[in-house]
């Protein structure tokens, strides 16, 4: 049988083989912490401390007590050895989520090794309940309502264990772990592999802007947004040399084309481990950083977590602990130009040696924006209790790689005095307060994955992650030649239009395959990938695409300011401003680009019309600027040189368009 007791500002019940205390964090928040363990461990992983009161109240005595927190609170409810007890969670007075302790014939607390155990919280399911995050995947599905997602990264996904709910809470799972998370129709459930304790936060909002802001709160918000990020990004797989590099900067200047990035992708580099130019084709560093800077043009770089023996590094970083080990003693967890294995950026040790040579050969030249590829990071096979981190076995801490991944770089500009800004291809909780910037990995270039990522930035803004993108046209499989890639990529600038950050990139191919301009170099460029090089119908459209993002900067800036205050994503779901109409619920194909332009994509392949939903108020079509009432749903038509967009009645933005 289990008891309650009441302390200040915290409720523990204890029953056979588990301790469970649940306590107020910040305002209209509740943290509840579950061990199997003798004792509760206080293990913040990414959370911050509060940065706002409560206004705890405690009530009731050892068999039932209710802990309140504004508009959160929690009864416990002592049951009888063959139940164990209740937890019940309230937003005000509503019933949001319903855990039973079951008897001892449960499993819910399975021992894997030494104190941890793979733990799982179920919770009674919601009938006409929807969820919305759990960070991105390659899976056409906003709604995770009904479906099941694996905790984990790798190249395409990944997972932020944190949900919206339709009922006006939040939810966050503070578990590094690997594992699970099922919202099915029959319960909701949380699994880690392998962990000390069950932790978690439920947070309660008036709206879906209140609930961002204490899991912002909670995980950090997002630094000031740069003004050459709002604008266009060049990029391709790869180019070879800095010869290459500034003649197309060059000719986006020559032919009038704005143009705010250029990057320089991977095996620009020595040796995988080696954070540093290979001078035989990047021979002037500085002279190409400068020559970029008169034009305006930010110099973005690669890095990769790799490394080999072969590395100058190796010895000295694998001697000193410094590089992810295995278990089993082995060496080699990714094969790719050889056997690779992954720096250990979870050692802060690692940290500062990475980043005094990224200083050294980047930063010095005057580079101060960082690729951070291979983030996730992505070993084969992807087993993380084969891993061996500073922090732990990967069974317990694997998730935090990229967020330290991306705290390497922020710790080191920051010291410079820099504004850190990183593209990352993996994000954990947390990670937006280093200037992450994430994008959904290596997709194909198909119609499909165009829709699979209207999905993957909408709930990766959902998870407080508000600096996304993808590969506009996607990166895999892109024939330039072909009517189908050709059709794709205007859509997909049409899309990228109205991303958080707008970046053209892709290993592409021509029918004649790959160009191999320096014989006997590692990995050679693909197909050209820049906007002339998609055939001469389709050049003038994305430059005016390019033209329309460079007109709202503004206010593409005005949001990323917002959501560096509040955590509020400028890609926005249709419900985050009309939370009180049903129907936004259940839209998954169109959103807000901040509050002002309502943007409805085209996805399929010869598609000119599609049918957009406006909600309440008046709306004015971007480019026929046509007046169309709200509340209804109408059909929309979007030759491949136009696009479908509506402007909040009375928006200044208007005039952009």
């Amino acid at each position: 049988m289990g008891k309650i007791y009441i302390e200040e500002k915290k409720l523990l019940f204890r029953r056979k083989d588990e301790l469970t205390i649940i306590e107020p964090y910040g305002e209209n928040c509740l943290r509840c912490r579950s061990t199997k363990n003798g004792k509760i461990l206080d293990e913040n992983w990414t959370v911050q401390d509060p940065v706002t009161k409560d206004s705890c109240v405690i009530t009731g005595d050892e068999k039932k007590a209710t802990i309140t927190n504004g508009m959160m609170s929690a009864t416990i409810e002592a049951g009888e050895i063959w139940y164990g007890g209740i937890i019940t969670y309230y937003r005000n007075d509503q019933q949001i989520l319903h855990t039973r302790f079951e008897g001892d014939y449960t499993n819910r607390n399975q021992h894997v090794e030494g104190d941890h155990y793979q733990i799982s919280v179920v919770f009674d399911s919601n009938e006409g309940e929807h969820f919305y995050g759990m960070g991105q995947e390659q899976v056409d599905l906003f709604d995770r309502k009904g479906s099941t997602c694996q905790i984990i990264h790798f190249n395409t996904k990944s997972t932020l264990p944190v949900l919206y709910s339709s009922l006006g809470y939040g939810f966050f799972w503070n578990n590094p772990a690997p594992g699970r998370v099922e919202t099915t129709r029959n319960h909701t459930m949380f699994v880690a592999d392998s962990a000390y304790q069950a932790d978690y936060f439920i947070y309660a909002g008036e709206t879906p802007a209140d609930v961002m802001k204490i899991y912002c709160d909670l995980t950090g918000y997002s630094p000031e947004f740069p003004r050459w990020a709002a604008g266009f990004w060049q990029c391709k797989l790869r180019y070879e040399s800095q010869d290459e590099l500034l003649n197309i900067a060059r000719e986006y200047k020559k032919r009038g084309i704005p143009i705010d990035a250029i990057v320089i992708d991977y095996f620009h580099w020595t040796e995988q481990g080696e954070w540093k130019f290979d001078p035989k084709y990047w021979p002037d560093p500085k002279a190409m950083v400068d020559e970029l800077k008169s034009m305006g043009i930010e110099l973005i770089v690669s890095i990769w977590p790799t490394i080999n023996p072969n590395s100058e590094n190796y010895l000295e970083m694998s001697e000193g602990n410094m590089l992810i080990r295995t278990e089993n003693g082995q060496y080699g967890t990714f094969d790719f130009y050889g056997q690779q294995t992954f720096i250990d950026v979870m050692n802060p040790e690692t940290r500062k040696y990475v980043w005094q040579k990224v200083r050294e050969n980047y930063y010095k030249y005057g580079i101060k924006t960082f690729w951070l590829d291979e983030a996730e990071p992505e070993v084969h096979p992807q087993q993380p209790s084969h891993l061996k981190y500073y922090l732990g076995n990967g069974s317990q801490v694997a998730q935090l790689y990229p967020y330290y991944y991306a705290k390497t770089f922020y710790d080191g500009l920051n010291a410079e005095g820099e504004q850190p800004v990183v593209l990352t291809r993996a994000a954990y909780p947390g990670s937006q307060k280093f200037g992450a910037i994430v994008w959904n990995g290596d997709i194909p270039s198909t119609f499909e994955a165009l829709k699979e990522s209207i999905s993957s930035g909408l709930s990766m803004g959902m998870c407080g992650i508000p600096w996304w993108n993808s590969d506009i046209g996607g990166f895999l499989f892109g024939d330039i030649e072909s009517d189908y890639f050709r059709e794709l990529i205007v859509r997909w600038f049409q899309f990228g239009v109205f991303c958080p950050v707008m970046r053209l990139h892709g290993a592409r191919k021509k029918q004649s395959d790959y160009v191999e301009r320096h014989p006997g170099i590692i990995e050679p460029s693909g197909g050209d990938n820049e906007i002339w090089s998609f055939g001469e119908e389709n050049y003038p459209i994305l430059k005016e695409l390019i033209e329309l993002r460079e007109r709202l900067k503004d206010y593409t800036c005005k949001y990323m300011d917002e959501a560096s205050k509040t955590g509020a994503p400028i890609m926005r779901p249709m419900f985050w401003d009309y939370y009180n109409d049903e129907k936004c619920y259940t839209i998954e194909d169109q959103y807000f680009y901040g509050r002002d332009i309502l943007f409805a994509p085209i996805y399929k392949q010869g598609c000119t019309e599609r049918e957009v939903y406006l909600p309440e108020g008046e709306w004015i079509n971007a480019l026929s600027k046509e007046k169309v009432s709200g509340s209804q749903t109408i059909h929309a038509h979007a030759e491949i040189n136009e696009f479908i967009a509506y402007i909040r009645e009375g928006s200044e933005v208007l005039k952009c368009f």
